[in-house]
């Protein structure tokens, strides 16, 4: 049968094709990969570090509180991996910026703290209430970095005892810069692991910027997995006889109480020579011996030569008593 297909229904069969194609095709589940943002730490590794820095963030705030004579809040914002030039363009200009030595690794971290922090807490150290309200927007002087030495010393020092448990990483400042362009330490499409904390004093608040290598992150990955498997593993038989050798000099308080009948004090105080208590408490019925205030056992009090001593007849496993 010779028939002319009119354009109306050209179009039709062209988008019921185009459709079906569209509907099948596995391409368009396909996500697109940057290749100039590798994906160099396992998700488990990033929520370890994480949890890692917000120690480090807490023991900060003390530190800070102490040095600073004042109340200090340090927070985890972020923990992201991003190339160093985005890590580099997301710091202010100019800023306070140092290069990290990470021995015995061969590498370099980057420290930065952002002026609106450095200026209040420069203020701080040499007498000042650090509440100025100017905003000061310039770089530092090397005089001011000489200043604000303690501060990198009591940051380092925090940050080192945070990695404490995965490496013994000495962090130590080998340069500093102002702007961020300057500092070139890292190629620009090299990935790093960006930790951001806000620092809070009183109503001043700032950002403290940490960049990390990735590559030296991911060398530490089996240290990562011996923390948390030795966290989650059993206590051995040697690390529970040393435990019992270190709580056996404890000492507990014991009571045996006659748990039995109550009395007023009014008629206490109206007792005269001559009356008599009569007690509930029958003398087949076990006596309770609490320890440190709670019940453990359940016995008769006994004779032991001249002295009160206590059978035990029952042990109670709950801590609650009937």
């Amino acid at each position: 049968m010779d028939r002319t297909l009119s354009q109306e229904e050209i179009d039709s069969v062209f988008r019921s094709r185009k459709d079906k194609g569209q509907a099948e095709d596995p391409a368009k589940k396909a996500l697109p990969y940057d290749f100039r943002r590798p994906d160099r730490i396992a998700k488990d590794q990033l929520r370890a570090i994480h949890l890692l820095h917000d120690n480090f963030a807490r023991n900060l705030a003390s530190s800070l509180s102490a040095y600073l004579r004042a109340y200090v809040v340090v927070n985890l914002v972020s923990v992201e991996q991003l190339s160093y030039v985005e890590f580099s363009q997301c710091l202010p200009s100019p800023t306070s910026l140092v290069s990290l030595g990470m021995k015995p690794y061969d590498g370099n971290a980057v420290l930065e703290i952002n002026p609106t922090l450095v200026f209040p807490v420069m203020e701080m150290l040499l007498g000042g209430s650090g509440k100025s309200s100017a905003k000061i927007n310039r770089e530092v002087t090397e005089i001011e970095q000489v200043v604000l030495d303690g501060l990198h010393r009591i940051i380092l020092h925090d940050l080192k005892q945070a990695w404490h448990g995965v490496a013994q990483i000495d962090f130590t400042i080998e340069s500093r810069e102002t702007e961020p362009q300057l500092l070139q330490i890292l190629a620009p499409n090299e990935a790093v692991v960006a930790i951001g904390l806000e620092v809070r004093i009183g109503d001043t608040s700032g950002m403290l910027n940490i960049g990390m290598p990735s590559i030296i992150i991911k060398m530490l990955r089996q240290r990562f997995d011996q923390q948390w498997s030795v966290r989650r593993s059993e206590s051995t038989l040697e690390e529970q006889a040393r435990t019992l050798r270190l709580i056996k000099p404890a000492g507990i308080r014991m009571d045996a109480r006659l748990e039995g009948a109550t009395l007023l004090v009014e008629d206490l105080l109206n007792l005269q020579v001559g009356d008599v208590l009569s007690f509930d408490y029958p003398v087949e019925r076990p006596v309770n011996i609490l320890v440190n205030g709670k019940l453990k056992f359940r016995g008769h009090i006994a004779a032991t030569g001249r002295m009160r001593a206590f059978l035990i007849e029952e042990s109670c496993r709950s801590a609650e008593q009937p």
